[in-house]
């Protein structure tokens, strides 16, 4: 049971900060979050405590002044300290509500107690169970107040029935004075609880209205526009930031003030985010443009409005939208829109030139190659000097340089604009890769480089265009043979791998720079960037090799390290790959031979 009185009491005691940190730490945790719960939590504890205390401190003094206590009277004692254990159990569990019932069962109980020693039904204790309901309203529980008019009812009929059974225990001799006594100490007790009500409603009510007050202050100053909706998407409230937003007062918004200011053509997604967010309960953004300032002509801003569905305890569901001016936003993202659409114009003007360039190159080009092949082989005479005839080399020598790279620059080309066509068809991979070591035989053998074949038996042939990939394995050995110095190895090896098949080329050349290997495949890039480099080429090799990769629906994997070598790996995808016996058994059925083997 807990005193009203000792509760009033111990509000002014706890105002003493030692005291109040105390009763603090007994607040339980899940209570804490809350100032308000938080202050009913601690003067309920401080209450009970003070009770329990107090009735323990009242046994010694009836001891001394009254002697031993009869039975009835020390169950009595033993009752008014229950309010100890109901304290502790609020303080370990926080469960305000099942707290105030125990303390209702305990006020029960000792005044069914008391009533049946000291005249039953005609007992003036009775008064007090009119305070059990009471003081179960502190709760703010409906349940428990329900239940605490239950307890006191049932301990009525109790008292009701060991009368008409002739069960009532003998009085005890009480002194004129207990029944004014107990009658007034229940009024009193009334009204202090009453006060107690009032005072927490009175709480709740300067919490409430603390808080309006927050929020409001956090609307009237927030520079985004706040506004709530109702179901059919009408503004029931726009904060001031309505001035700064659109130039007008937050009145001119409410209702569908809002909804005409939006673009014709924006309104439907203004709806629709409000419905959307209405129906599923989740956040739900929308961009549109909105009309600023007072006419009906004035210039348009674009907006970004994000809304939720809340609960208003008044009005029940809505919802809340936050809107802000996206104005700059559009703008970078429309200059970047314009920029990155006039870079690729201007990259595919880059490619167009490229291609005509190339092609217009490359017929005086196979001239001179044709002309000074003729010249070196002397079909037409000899020389006078053996040096024109070294001219003559040199001349087709150059000539196939150049030609080279027109090529490498042309499919680059192509590449990029999407014009390269690929023409499939099944590939045998160790006649690719001994086509590709016949081919570069004559530079290998010039660099006086050591070639190792490493081809794994069985390997299916892989579905691809053959003329790319001749070039694909040319390029890398290419590069392998340029970099790699006199005395050095290069390893062409193929291998069935998890994705496909993986054709490598390595070599202990040079090898390249951590820094540098992010920069490789991009066109007319190379490691070796100095001005005083070492070695010839466009850059073109590897970017190449990547474009007809891709284009095959492959990977590129490059791994080096400076003095070391360099290792370059292709994969193509396992779809793409398929036995030679699997392809010469599918001959009768020529039409999904010709779907299957064409690369989209």
């Amino acid at each position: 049971m807990a005193g009203t009185a000792a509760n009033s009491v111990l509000r002014m005691t706890v105002s003493f900060e030692p005291l109040r940190r105390i009763m603090d730490g007994l607040v339980h945790g899940s209570a804490t979050g809350d100032a308000l719960v938080a202050g009913r939590h601690r003067a309920f504890i401080a209450a009970h405590l003070a009770a329990g205390l107090a009735a323990l401190m009242a046994m010694p003094l009836w001891l001394a002044f009254a002697g031993l206590p009869s039975p009835a009277i020390a169950v009595a004692f033993l009752w008014l300290v229950t309010p100890l254990p109901i304290a502790a159990f609020l303080s370990r569990t926080g469960r305000y509500a099942d707290a105030h019932l125990l303390s209702a069962l305990s006020l029960t109980g000792l005044v069914g107690w008391i009533a049946a020693f000291t005249g039953g039904l005609a007992s003036p204790a009775l008064a007090w169970f009119a305070v059990v309901p009471a003081e179960a309203a502190l709760s703010g529980s409906r349940r428990v107040v329900v239940s605490a008019a239950a307890l006191a009812a049932a301990a009525l009929a109790i008292l009701w029935a060991l009368a008409s059974a002739g069960l009532s225990p003998d009085p005890l001799g009480i002194s004129p004075l207990f029944a004014p006594a107990v009658v007034g100490g229940a009024v009193l007790y009334a009204v202090l609880v009453a006060i107690r009500i009032e005072t927490v409603h009175s709480e709740a009510s300067v919490a409430a209205r603390l808080g309006d007050t927050r929020y409001r202050l956090l609307a009237d100053n927030a520079t985004d526009l706040i506004t709530r909706h109702t179901a059919n998407g009408d503004v029931a409230f726009a904060s001031p930031a309505a001035r700064a937003l659109v130039g007008c007062p937050p009145a001119d918004l409410v209702g569908q003030g809002l909804f005409y200011r939006v673009h014709i053509a924006d309104r439907p997604a203004f709806l629709r985010a409000l419905s959307e967010a209405d129906r599923t309960g989740a956040s739900i953004t929308a961009e549109f443009r909105l009309r600023s300032g007072a006419g009906e002509g004035g210039p348009y801003l674009w907006a970004e409005m994000r809304c939720r569905p809340v609960i208003d305890p008044a009005s029940g569901r809505t919802v809340i939208a936050v809107t802000r001016d996206i104005s700059s936003r559009k703008a970078q993202e429309t200059a970047f829109a314009e920029a990155r659409s006039a870079a690729e114009q201007a990259n595919r003007a880059k490619s167009q030139f490229l291609a005509n360039m190339s092609h217009e190159l490359r017929t005086p080009l196979n001239a001179i190659i044709g002309f000074s092949d003729i010249l070196e082989q002397q079909l037409f005479g000899r020389f006078e000097f053996e040096r024109h005839r070294d001219y003559a080399r040199l001349i087709r020598s150059s000539g196939e340089h150049l030609l080279d790279v027109v090529n490498s620059i042309l499919d680059m080309s192509k590449i990029e604009a999407g014009r390269f066509e690929i023409h499939v068809e099944p590939v045998a991979v160790a006649g690719l890769v001994d086509g590709a070591i016949e081919m570069m035989s004559h530079q290998i053998a010039s660099r006086q480089l050591k070639v190792v074949r490493r081809v794994e038996p069985g390997l299916p042939d892989i579905v691809a265009d053959r003329r790319a990939c001749k070039q694909i394995l040319l390029n890398l050995i290419s590069n392998a043979v340029k970099f790699t110095e006199a005395g050095g190895s290069i390893t062409i090896a193929s291998r069935q791998g998890r994705d496909g098949v993986v054709i490598e080329v390595v070599d202990t050349g040079i090898g390249i720079s951590a820094d540098d290997l992010p920069r490789l495949g991009t066109p007319f890039v190379q490691a070796d960037s100095d001005i005083n480099r070492r070695y010839e080429g466009t850059g073109l090799g590897l970017s190449v090799v990547k474009g007809l990769v891709h284009l095959h629906g492959g990977t590129m994997a490059i791994a080096s390290e400076p003095g070391r070598g360099t290792s370059v790996s292709v994969t193509l995808p396992a779809d793409k790959a398929k036995p030679a016996a699997e392809w010469r058994a599918s001959g009768a059925d020529e039409v999904a031979f010709e779907r299957e083997r064409r690369i989209a």
